[in-house]
């Protein structure tokens, strides 16, 4: 997730970056228990699903530079509610976000999709994969921690329940930072990841996301044990799953759980080693039973 912080000296976009973003993709909505849930889809139909999973406070934009470069599958990556463009609910849980992970498969018919879900959407894959583990075919999840509820909530329970209004883009863009903090960012996909968190309101700009969005989530511990999907963990190596955490997550899982590190990553692997997830990613989708 993020919330205001220090500005990142800009720096030229990689070339990489921008073949990425100018490949747009399709923006859809489906309604969940009647609330609109937003997303995207990159890819042509036909392909085996993948569908991406923003963390807290975040939103679906924050896959724009990744995902199409994931181009074996169709994938898509939703705004969950209370996030993003989708709609808002009086309260808000893992169980109902699983639901709309289901529904937007459904609606571009992914059968039995592959589901990534990062830090509090972590907590959504898993849910997944213990709930509806027949229709997934498996969960992976980026650095959510064993015993921790995720960090954007636990740290948001201090914040303002109202989001300061900011007077321009620029002035927002420049206080933009990531919960937990971290030191290093890709300017480019800082700035892109940024922008796209922001809706305008009366006197200037202001966040996307509910900030009444967190509540209480069962903890990683409980729920691995009850896996019934096929898992893996990418553990960020400046992140909050130590090697230590990351093996005793794996004892709890039936049949293992493959760990696969991300060299020098913080907790948001997207915006500072956003190759190396794709690496990472590209590499566990062959592998995997489809």
């Amino acid at each position: 997730m993020s919330r205001p912080g220090p500005t990142d000296a800009g720096a030229p976009p990689p070339a990489w970056f921008l073949r990425a973003v100018a490949t747009p993709p399709v923006h859809r909505d489906v309604r969940v228990g009647g609330v609109p849930v937003h997303y995207r889809v990159w890819g042509p139909p036909g392909r085996p699903g993948l569908v991406l999973v923003h963390g807290g406070a975040a939103h679906s934009g924050w896959w724009d530079h990744v995902a199409p470069l994931l181009d074996t599958h169709t994938v898509v990556a939703l705004d969950l509610s209370g996030h993003g463009d989708s709609g808002r609910r009086p309260s808000y849980g893992t169980a109902v976000w699983a639901r709309e992970v289901l529904a937007v498969a459904a609606a571009e018919q992914l059968r039995r999709p592959v589901v990534l879900g990062h830090s509090m959407g972590g907590w959504v894959a898993l849910t997944l994969g213990v709930e509806h583990a027949g229709d997934v075919a498996g969960v992976a999840v980026i650095d959510s921690p064993l015993d921790r509820q995720p960090p954007e909530e636990r740290e948001l329970r201090d914040e303002p329940r109202v989001h300061r209004v900011h007077p321009t883009v620029e002035a927002a863009v420049a206080r933009f930072r990531t919960l937990p903090p971290q030191e290093v960012y890709l300017p480019a996909v800082r700035e892109h990841v940024a922008r796209g968190s922001l809706r305008a309101v009366e006197g200037g700009w202001t966040w996307k996301f509910d900030p009444a969005f967190s509540g209480d989530r069962p903890p990683v511990r409980r729920l691995l044990p009850r896996l019934g999907a096929p898992a893996a963990l990418f553990r960020c190596e400046q992140g909050l799953v130590s090697r230590e955490m990351a093996a005793e997550m794996a004892a709890l899982v039936p049949g293992g759980l493959p760990v696969v590190d991300l060299p020098e990553a913080g907790h948001h692997p997207m915006l500072d080693q956003p190759l190396a997830l794709v690496t990472a990613v590209r590499t566990l989708l062959a592998v995997w039973p489809r």
